[in-house]
């Protein structure tokens, strides 16, 4: 028994014996040529212009399914056409029929019109077939978008809820430290002030944590409102460094504070905007080492005021910076990383920003430190909306 080979019409395998494809039916002596045919045109002597001819790959044997040439008559046309290639001479297997005359130009021109047409339809059936899958794909992607807003939905439900529900132990805890801070009840030893010292940061760090996710599900809810209205930034960014000496004291860091006395006011949220410069002294504290030095500036530039926050820190890879803003993303994941949070802080501030019709500026390098900036119109400039 032969060995089967593969038909060149349809890829499947044959008996080599046997003088038609069982599968798609093609005589097998002439796909062969056909094939070779193929073959040496590409390599030899590729059509230089686009002629119907060249849209019809099968022009030889659909002739001979007419009955309008022979298998022989096809030979000696592909023989023909090969002489000329040989020559230099670049020649289709239509105009190689005519000049042997094998095949008037009428029958050739019905052949080559009815593979077109051919063709034409079956271009026609595929890319109907192809735009109902890419209907199908669109649809998919519709439900999974919805599925994804609806979890997305349920995921800042979640947050919110069980946010507000951890402030009122929080609240009691506070109040006993606070009593037990003061006296109230009782003195302390001085191993017992130290710890209590420790409970009170503690504390401090979760309602910070707390009120941080409660601002993000207003803001993931569409309900960060601002109450803008003209502010000094001097007094503010003071309040916020204050509030911040004892982290910086812990560190030995140097901070130092750039305000031109005659800063004019801002439009902005006063309250809001504190958080975002408070957020951003907390991350250069955390992320720059002890000894180093932060900056905070604060510059008129035209019709607004810049402020920069400026550290000596870790610094971040420039392909890596578009994921400081994702929500609860550290760019140490892993389960022993060196710096804490939760991931909110940048993408909350960024949010503010948003709604504040500005936004981040960032200029960072590993090893070399960071800085952030952002602008806030004059008063005189005040932005048109106010929620976001």
């Amino acid at each position: 028994m032969t060995n089967p080979v593969a038909c060149p019409e349809c890829n499947l395998p044959v008996d080599p014996q046997a003088r038609f494809c069982e599968h798609c039916g093609v005589d097998l002596a002439i796909a062969a040529v056909l094939a070779e045919r193929l073959v040496e045109t590409a390599e030899d002597a590729p059509p230089k212009k686009l002629t119907p001819e060249a849209l019809v790959p099968r022009l030889g044997s659909y002739l001979i399914e007419m009955g309008v040439l022979t298998t022989a008559g096809l030979q000696t046309a592909l023989e023909y056409q090969r002489e000329k290639a040989r020559s230099g001479e670049t020649m289709l297997l239509g105009q190689a029929l005519r000049e042997l005359g094998l095949v008037s130009a009428e029958v050739l021109d019905q052949a080559i019109t009815v593979q077109i047409l051919q063709l034409q339809s079956a271009l026609r059936q595929a890319n109907r077939e192809l735009e109902a899958r890419v209907e199908e794909r669109t649809r998919e992607l519709q439900n999974a978008l919805q599925r994804l807003g609806e979890l997305n939905q349920l995921k800042a439900n979640f947050i919110a809820n069980v946010s507000h529900e951890l402030r009122t132990p929080l609240a009691h805890l506070r109040g006993y430290l606070d009593l037990l801070s003061d006296g109230s009840l009782g003195a302390l030893t001085p191993q017992q002030a130290k710890a209590l010292e420790v409970m009170q940061r503690a504390q401090a760090r979760l309602e910070k944590l707390i009120e941080d996710l409660i601002q993000f599900s207003l803001a993931t809810r569409g309900e960060l409102k601002l109450e803008i209205a003209p502010t000094e930034l001097a007094p503010l960014i003071r309040r916020v460094v204050q509030q911040a000496q004892d982290k910086l004291r812990r560190k030995s860091q140097q901070l130092k504070i750039s305000i031109p006395a005659d800063l004019p006011p801002v439009y902005c949220d006063q309250d809001k905007i504190s958080w975002v410069i408070s957020q951003l002294l907390d991350n250069a504290i955390k992320f720059t080492p002890p000894h180093g030095l932060i900056k905070i500036q604060a510059t008129q530039q035209g019709a607004s005021v810049t402020i920069s926050v400026i550290d000596s820190g870790i610094g971040i890879p420039a392909d890596r910076i578009p994921e400081i803003f994702e929500p609860f993303h550290q760019l140490d994941g892993s389960s022993t990383r060196k710096y804490p949070g939760t991931g909110l802080g940048l993408a909350l501030s960024q949010r503010i920003l948003v709604a504040h019709q500005t936004q981040f500026n960032l200029w960072s390098h590993p090893g070399e430190g960071s800085r952030f900036e952002f602008a806030l119109p004059l008063a005189n400039y005040p932005p048109q909306k106010e929620k976001v």
